[in-house]
């Protein structure tokens, strides 16, 4: 992929003080699309998709709403805690829209692992399959994020894709 003007001006959207006061690429000195492709290679070593790793922060997100800001248990063996904070978030990449500003954290008890993701992060996963520049506070490691999900492989023992989505 190449870095076009319309990706300098996202990577632009991602600097500090833009849209959040830290930004979203951390002290990442990589082009945005090296980011991209870098992840992207990532998640299909893991055999998996973005669109499959935003449905499985999704599905964690809404169980944990029910436990309005303390850690719910969700099956298997997970505990999940969702907090709004007010206000909402544009995406960097320049789509229509406002995310609400929620923080999600997910502790996988049987690995002892947690991590944090917020609204917004799901939709640039699904959307752009961005998982923000290293070193940014809300940046997801996408082997990381997938072990402690327990986010499952694409294809069966057969080779068939389970997951209808392109990505």
């Amino acid at each position: 992929m190449k870095q076009t003007p319309d990706w300098r001006q996202a990577q632009a959207n991602m600097r500090p003080g833009v849209i959040t006061l830290t930004g979203f690429l951390g002290a990442d000195g990589r082009d945005l699309v090296q980011i991209i492709d870098e992840d992207d290679a990532t998640v299909r070593r893991l055999g998996l998709s973005h669109a499959r790793l935003a449905a499985r922060m999704a599905e964690l997100r809404d169980a944990g709403l029910a436990g309005l800001g303390e850690f719910i248990p969700v099956s298997p063996h997970f505990a999940v805690r969702v907090d709004g904070v007010r206000g909402r978030l544009p995406c960097p990449f320049g789509e229509p829209g406002l995310h609400p500003k929620t923080n999600v954290t997910v502790r996988n008890l049987a690995s002892g692992r947690e991590l944090t993701f917020t609204d917004l992060s799901i939709h640039l996963i699904r959307e752009h399959g961005f998982y923000q520049g290293r070193g940014a506070p809300f940046r997801l490691e996408p082997a990381d994020l997938a072990a402690v999900l327990e986010a499952r492989p694409l294809t069966s023992n057969h080779g068939i894709s389970n997951d209808p989505s392109p990505t």
